[in-house]
């Protein structure tokens, strides 16, 4: 798959508007040596600012196929890319990337958020969704832990874990980092 052309559209049609877009999903995953295959690329973003950008899409022949309050996705059938976009507010998007870390993807510089906001964005996508996102983000998270060598022990993970899911995604986490799932 061609990325890279979703890549520019998105990292011309932030710079052109002035608007910051966090890299998250599969490919912030992967910067943080998790490998995961992904289908798609997945944006953080305000809702102000995703309008100052939609139209560029659009242009490039990308169009919304669903939006709720805090996700939009776009698809273009000459492209086998889709664009999906996390919608936060302001300061949420703010904190995320004064702890994130710009990286370099097809020569745009982008930002992605620290491990423990990625972490942080795939408890509340379990929470919202459980039934379809636990067997999908629950593996990552673990991954991310593993590999990046979180201290999930500790009381502030704790913490996180049960500000963006819940009690229940805690100990389903410390089962399978102890090898019990």
């Amino acid at each position: 798959m061609d990325y890279s052309k979703a890549f520019h559209l998105v990292a011309k049609a932030s710079k052109k508007s002035a608007v910051p877009c966090v890299l998250i999903g599969g490919f912030a995953i992967n910067f943080y040596k998790v490998t995961r295959d992904t289908l798609d690329i997945d944006f953080l973003i305000t809702k102000e600012d995703f309008a100052k950008i939609k139209d560029a899409l659009i242009v490039a022949g990308y169009a919304e196929e669903f939006a709720t309050d805090v996700a939009v996705r776009f698809s273009n059938k000459k492209e086998t890319v889709d664009i999906d976009f996390m919608i936060v507010d302001k300061a949420t998007r703010e904190k995320i990337m004064k702890d994130g870390k710009e990286i370099e993807v097809v020569g745009e510089r982008l930002v992605i958020p620290s491990v423990n906001h990625l972490i942080a964005l795939k408890l509340h996508a379990i929470k919202n969704n459980q039934k379809n996102r636990l067997l999908k983000d629950l593996p990552d998270i673990v991954n991310l832990i593993k590999i990046n060598k979180v201290d999930y022990k500790d009381k502030q993970f704790k913490e996180m874990c049960l500000k963006y899911s819940s009690e229940e995604i805690y100990q389903t986490i410390l089962k399978a980092m102890s090898g019990e799932l």
